[in-house]
């Protein structure tokens, strides 16, 4: 669960305070350097391109720092306030998740959803889904690939879940998705009978997920 800035206010010391407000506040100055190169760039008066590809702000080495200065504990949240601080754009949020370590990439994961990056952040979800660490596929299936995946491969976001034993509670909208999926449930019947073939248990979760795909969804009301 990410913690607010006033959670974290109240559980940082004074240096780890200190810290943050750095950090955030050299993410909130990279914002704003953009939107000021980003106007002169309308405006005609210079040639730089905003969101450059290349450029690392300060801040992100603020990101790669958050655990030894704030503590792995608080870790993915201060993170996750640097990106929304930074509104950070895509070419610094896929520099940060390639070059990142799994606790850096998981950061970049949980907070897709909050930075307005539309559909072009999916590779990075995509990428998180075909490795076997929980910690990534669990992030992988938040409200960002909720909103944004489409049917066939968030049907496997949720199959990937089963096999790698991550719980079913973690895939964001799982009800609202799952719920009358033919296919879902054609998938996840043939998983469950696949472990019963082989002696083994069918888990909770997959009858928890298969339960949601074959129940019928309810008909649209008419409005009076």
């Amino acid at each position: 669960m990410l913690k607010s800035r006033k959670e974290l206010d109240a559980e940082l010391d004074g240096t780890a305070r200190a810290w943050l407000d750095g950090a955030l506040a050299e993410a909130a100055h990279d914002a704003t350097a953009r939107d000021a190169a980003r106007a002169r760039a309308d405006g005609g008066a210079g040639t730089t391109p905003p969101d450059s590809p290349y450029a690392s702000p300060p801040w992100e080495l603020r990101y790669a720092a958050a655990g030894r200065h704030c503590g792995p504990a608080h870790a993915d949240s201060v993170r996750s306030l640097l990106l929304i601080e930074a509104r950070a754009p895509l070419p610094s949020v896929t520099r940060l998740y390639e070059q990142g370590t799994a606790a850096e990439r998981r950061a970049v994961l949980l907070t897709l959803d909050r930075l307005g990056l539309g559909d072009r952040a999916l590779p990075l979800v995509e990428d998180a889904l075909r490795t076997n660490d929980t910690r990534l596929v669990a992030a992988a299936v938040g409200p960002y690939a909720a909103a944004h995946l489409d049917p066939h491969a968030w049907r496997h976001a949720v199959l990937k879940c089963l096999f790698t034993g991550v719980p079913v509670d973690a895939v964001a909208r799982l009800g609202e998705r799952a719920r009358g999926d033919a296919e879902l449930a054609r998938m996840l019947s043939d998983f469950a009978a696949e472990r019963t073939a082989a002696g083994r248990d069918v888990p909770a979760d997959l009858r928890t997920a298969l339960a949601l795909a074959l129940t019928t969804p309810a008909a649209p009301t008419e409005e009076s």
